[in-house]
């Protein structure tokens, strides 16, 4: 499987080639295009019913996946709803958390779950929940904005708004907690930021859905009388 991210980081476009018998799962709604001779299979995703409810309602993904299966050599065009960024990541056994969202594509042989965070999820607005991927293989990741990674070395302490968080690695150690007192968090704009903590890589977007909806609503026209 071979790759290429074009139109960075604005409107970001991912073009995947597959060999004969080659398979790409992705969101449903993400395709663009694709060239003759691949099939499509439209299904619940690995691990049945239970796991793709809880991806769907909890995870904030689509119920259904895409797997994209050449025929023959061709290539399978995706992009995000958003404007924004792609950026790829090879697993190779470990564990990548996922903000809702943020998951486009992975090779089909991955792990797709759904972990509950508990008191350290992402409150206000980000989704109790986070999808976990484990196994061997590429994983693409959406962004509203551009992805800019940070590497964290053992002991490295990182704090990043929770509206701007991608995903990360399972290696890190992270934690969740207001800005300042309850007056900050509710006045200031900014709410709650998630405490990283090293080894591993956080991957973090550079604009948030829920400031641009803050902004944007107040200015929609309404009708009148209401």
């Amino acid at each position: 499987m071979e790759y290429e991210i074009r139109n960075r980081p604005s409107f970001a476009l991912l073009d995947v080639d597959l060999t004969t018998v080659e398979s790409l799962m992705a969101e449903a709604g993400a395709l663009v295009s694709h060239t003759d001779g691949m099939s499509i299979n439209t299904s619940r995703g690995e691990g049945g019913l239970f796991k793709s409810v809880k991806r769907s309602v909890l995870g904030g993904e689509s119920f259904f996946r895409n797997t994209y299966t050449a025929e023959q050599p061709g290539h399978v065009t995706l992009a995000p709803a958003l404007p924004g960024d792609v950026v790829a990541h090879e697993l190779t056994g470990e564990t990548l958390y996922v903000q809702a969202g943020s998951y486009l594509a992975s090779d089909p042989s991955l792990s797709v779950d759904t972990t509950f965070g508990g008191g350290r999820s992402f409150l206000g607005g980000e989704g109790f929940f986070l999808l976990e991927l484990t196994g061997e293989g590429p994983v693409f990741m959406s962004s509203y904005g551009a992805v800019e990674p940070v590497e964290l070395a053992a002991g490295e302490r990182y704090t990043i708004d929770s509206g701007h968080i991608v995903a990360f690695e399972g290696t890190t150690s992270w934690d969740v907690r207001r800005v300042g007192g309850l007056k900050s968090t509710l006045f200031s704009g900014e709410g709650l930021v998630v405490d990283f903590e090293g080894p591993g890589t956080v991957w973090l977007q550079t604009r948030s859905e829920d400031a641009f909806l803050s902004w944007l609503i107040p200015r929609l026209p309404s009708r009148s009388g209401d």
